[in-house]
């Protein structure tokens, strides 16, 4: 079902009721400078729908629902810099065995790999690391670098990014983690990291802040 669409002076009460309720109608009203039977279709659509609890000699309460409106506007404004977490680098000569072990002590899924400058040139997943493993090659000797998936195939985002879009991006490419980068004339700057987790946090603080 398509939700609900509010005009103005609708949105207006919600506000007035949620700042001030029990409000009665009467009361509303006169913040409106309207009358009381003017108000009675808007006050009865927003009751009906659940904006609004209304109580006999009490007034009108705010129930909390948003408008579907509210909620995409919210949800719109979230940025990658508001829950992007610390990211974790490893040097591209650091072997395959040595950043297992990184991974492990740093509890993390995936690992950017960059180059003497800093720059990001690869990410190492568990499942790169678990596939090299299962081989027979020696993991003291064999660089990451032979195995991390390389630019341009790496999919990334930038501090100021929709976190709607990252989001997006994660499920298209089904994987675990961006790196969060800061773009030079030579290369990126990893300055972060977004993970499913951060994304799953991200949208229970919306549901929190909507009362959803």
């Amino acid at each position: 079902m398509s939700p609900i669409e509010l005009n103005k002076r609708q949105e207006d009460i919600l506000v007035i009721v949620k700042e001030n309720g029990p409000i009665t109608g009467e009361q509303i009203a006169e913040r409106l400078h309207l009358t009381r039977s003017t108000l009675r279709p808007d006050l009865a659509i927003l009751t009906m729908a659940g904006f609004l609890d209304a109580r006999p000699r009490v007034g009108y309460f705010y129930s909390g629902k948003k408008t579907g409106q509210a909620v995409t506007d919210s949800m719109m404004k979230m940025k990658v810099r508001d829950f992007q977490s610390i990211p974790v680098v490893v040097s591209e000569n650091m072997t395959v065995y040595d950043a297992i072990v990184h991974m492990f002590l740093e509890d993390v899924g995936t690992l950017f790999v960059v180059d003497k400058n800093a720059y990001l040139t690869g990410v190492l997943s568990r499942k790169d690391l678990l596939r090299t493993s299962l081989g027979q090659q020696d993991l003291n000797k064999v660089p990451v670098n032979i195995i991390m998936t390389r630019m341009p195939n790496i999919t990334y985002c930038f501090r100021n990014d929709a976190l709607i879009h990252a989001a997006k991006k994660l499920i298209d490419k089904q994987i675990d983690a961006l790196p969060v980068v800061k773009e030079h004339s030579d290369g990126y700057e990893v300055i972060g990291r977004l993970t499913k987790t951060n994304i799953t946090g991200a949208f229970l603080s919306l549901a929190e802040n909507h009362d959803l």
